[in-house]
């Protein structure tokens, strides 16, 4: 039976008028949640909201609920003076403000300017695992194709006003957590229980949601959660990756990937990896999860769709996969679109403008 596939993710709210970040992720969310069946949070800052998919089997039904939930969560902020923006990081000049809920609060004492500066949105999705026993399987076979989810989703180059000089700034920011980012293969589902309870031991974590690892399985969900994408402007770049990420914890789960054996299972080449799938996103190489070098990004993409395509086919997912990353390909990264835009209009408060309309439509 076809796999599940659901998609958590987190927005920006820019106020209607200008190009600036509003406090009003309570409200928003709550007005969201009130009118819909679908799954709408506030998030850390109050600048922030968050929706959630159900599960899907089918990218038809995934595609036509993320627009939905978009819509109404771009409905509810519109009604509030504000709007909603897929950015992994806030091109403007931004200050945010700490959601008042006694966790985030926590967070902010326990973290300190790592919480303080956790100004991000990141696209998560959840994959069904038939045990937990295979969710950490399927870890470790995705472990090494998780950077190119990243420079696939890469957007955010700008942050609080600047050029980072990064195509994923927000993936910079979020590995100053604890826990974030690539992890060690794991022996067992014991050695992942084993790992998981020292890290909320030592205080590392508060607690297992705030195990970040760039991908985990899920506290709440019989899910294995990749969480390494920034959000995605643009819906359809969303699904592409949701088809992806399906396919390699399928594929991974059958044993259909090339286990990583000497320096490929080192997690500071893992590291390397994300580090420039972060830096450059698709304009330069990445680092082939298949021999460890430098490689040309649609090269090492096309590898990745040539691993997983039994499971893209047999999900009824090829088409959609193959053509979505075509137009990535084609048409760049919400990176590459950010730095376009600059360029023709001279203004960050324009990139929010076209990164708004582009979430909405």
């Amino acid at each position: 039976m076809t796999r599940t596939v659901g998609v958590e993710e987190e927005f920006f709210l820019f106020a209607v008028d200008e190009g600036r970040l509003r406090p009003a992720g309570e409200p928003v969310a709550d007005a969201a949640d009130r009118r819909s069946d679908g799954q709408f949070e506030h998030e850390l800052k109050r600048e922030q909201a968050e929706l959630g998919t159900k599960p899907h089997r089918d990218l038809a039904a995934l595609r036509a609920e993320l627009r939905e939930r978009r819509a109404e969560l771009g409905r509810a902020a519109a009604e509030r003076g504000v709007r909603v923006v897929a950015v992994g990081t806030p091109p403007v000049e931004s200050v945010a403000s700490v959601t008042p809920d006694r966790r985030y609060e926590r967070m902010h004492e326990v973290y300190g300017d790592t919480a303080r500066t956790a100004l991000t949105c990141g696209m998560h999705v959840h994959v069904g695992v038939g045990s937990r026993e295979e969710g950490v399987r399927a870890l470790n076979g995705v472990r090494g194709w998780l950077p190119v989810l990243l420079a696939l989703t890469a957007n955010s180059p700008y942050a609080d006003g600047r050029d980072t000089g990064y195509a994923s700034q927000r993936s910079m920011i979020w590995q100053r957590w604890p826990t974030a980012g690539p992890f060690e293969l794991f022996h067992d589902l014991e050695d992942y229980d084993r790992t998981r309870a020292a890290l909320v031991e030592t205080g590392a974590a508060l607690d297992d949601a705030m195990l970040y690892f760039d991908a985990r399985l899920s506290a709440t969900y019989p899910t294995l959660e990749i969480r390494a994408a920034d959000v995605c402007a643009r819906v359809e770049d969303a699904v592409t990756v949701a088809a992806l990420a399906r396919a390699l914890v399928d594929s991974a789960a059958a044993g259909a990937l090339p286990p990583p054996t000497g320096v490929l299972a080192r997690v500071e080449l893992v590291r390397a990896a994300t580090w420039r799938a972060a830096r450059y996103g698709l304009t330069d190489e990445l680092v082939s999860p298949l021999t460890g070098d430098p490689t040309a990004a649609g090269e090492v993409v096309g590898s990745l769709l040539e691993l997983v395509g039994e499971s893209l086919r047999s999900a009824g997912d090829a088409d959609v996969a193959r053509d979505g990353v075509a137009r990535i390909l084609e048409r760049g990264t919400g990176s590459d679109l950010q730095r376009r835009v600059l360029a023709e209009r001279g203004e960050l408060s324009a990139v929010v403008d076209v990164l708004a309309a582009c979430t909405l439509a």
